[in-house]
């Protein structure tokens, strides 16, 4: 069996959430005010109150109803070092879109302050203490098309010098069960989002996209129109449906499966050819990806997943190179689905053959040099 020890000191996690739904809802969803109470309730109601679309998308309630910090993030990694060799030292915060207890909406003002107000939350959790991994970087909230988009950015690095991107998620698909970001298509290439935008790559920032896959040549016409900008496209590009049927008719059947397939491959070799994009190996276990329904889990092995996600990774790696590609686990929204070392060990099955110099970028350098982290003093 493969391992990572004596090829890297530690492994970078760049997707990690954190969050306290009793102080910080989430707003990821909907009905996160719903969610901060679920917990009590119990799993049998929630098929009852949540919609389809919010209930494939997170499987079960406690997922995103309880709490998730570094302590809780340390236990579902501690396995982790029997797969690899090396433990997890280093993670990047990916923002999770929250806002202040008892708003319904999302008003500019609201999405501001909330943001600013995650990035101070998550300064403050007690990474880097005991065995828990270091936080290496911030991705903040921030959606271009606000007035005063570049003091919002501003605000977010005035309360982190580890600042290094942004994200807005702009998912959206045509099946109506299936969970949407946002309310309209082709925001990325709106002239609102293209204005807002300049204010990235004036702060020479990164931005991380979360589309599906049918949204990528969205991502193509941003990273054509500033080169000069670092994209992430996160989770292999979201192909939703593409293990098993979601929503209302989405990955029905083996043909409707092929052409998903069929159609992210073109988008992602159209991708490839720009340079500034990085694709991220996260959301390996992503319950919209279509692996089944049930909450306790839809995977079972690692040998399962590596089968699973193994055309997908090896048509990232022929066409971006490993360079350009990065390992993060998307947990806690991944964990019904799978664990930490299950997705580790899957990567590591499938990159091992390729050589040393892949899995050290997967599981490290391209993290580090994307979001611009300086290794820990003893490296």
């Amino acid at each position: 069996m493969t391992s990572l020890e004596g090829l890297v000191p530690g492994i970078v996690d760049a997707h990690l959430h954190q969050w306290n739904p009793r102080t910080t809802p989430w707003a990821a969803t909907r009905l996160s005010k719903l969610y901060r109470f679920i917990p009590g309730i119990g799993d049998r109601i929630f098929p009852m109150v949540v919609p389809q679309s919010d209930r494939e998308y997170v499987l079960t309630p406690n997922t995103v109803g309880r709490l998730y910090e570094p302590p809780q993030y340390l236990a579902d990694a501690a396995a982790v070092p029997t797969i690899a060799g090396v433990r997890i030292d280093t993670v990047v915060h990916m923002e999770s879109h929250w806002r202040a207890a008892g708003l319904s909406g999302t008003t500019a003002s609201v999405t501001r302050d909330s943001a600013v107000d995650e990035t101070r939350y998550v300064e403050g959790l007690p990474f880097g203490v005991g065995q828990t991994p270091r936080l290496g970087a911030i991705v903040a909230h921030a959606d271009p098309r606000v007035e005063r988009f570049g003091q919002l950015l501003d605000d977010h690095l005035e309360v982190s010098d580890r600042l290094r991107g942004v994200r807005w998620i702009t998912t959206r698909h045509p099946d109506p069960r299936v969970r949407d970001g946002v309310d309209a298509d082709g925001i990325l290439a709106t002239s609102a989002f293209l204005k807002g935008f300049q204010e990235v790559a004036r702060r020479k920032l990164v931005f991380d996209a979360f589309v599906y896959s049918h949204q990528l040549y969205d991502v193509a016409t941003l990273a054509r129109e500033f080169p000069e900008v670092t994209i992430v496209v996160d989770h292999l590009g979201a192909p939703v449906g593409i293990f098993g049927p979601v929503g209302a008719r989405t990955g029905q059947s083996a043909s409707a499966r092929a052409d998903i397939l069929r159609l992210w491959r073109e988008r992602m070799v159209t991708l490839a050819a720009y340079p500034n994009v990085k694709v991220k190996l996260s959301g390996l276990a992503l319950p919209i990806l279509g692996y089944g329904r049930e909450r306790w889990g839809n995977i079972g092995s690692r040998a399962t997943l590596a089968e699973m996600i193994g055309p997908l990774v090896h048509h990232l790696m022929w066409h971006f190179g490993s360079d350009r590609i990065m390992f993060g686990s998307n947990f806690p929204i991944d964990k019904p689905n799978a664990t930490i070392d299950m997705m580790v060990g899957a990567l590591v099955d499938l990159l091992a053959d390729r050589g040393d110099y892949v899995l050290r970028n997967v599981f490290r350098e391209t993290a580090l040099r994307v979001y611009r982290i300086d290794p820990p003093p003893s490296v």
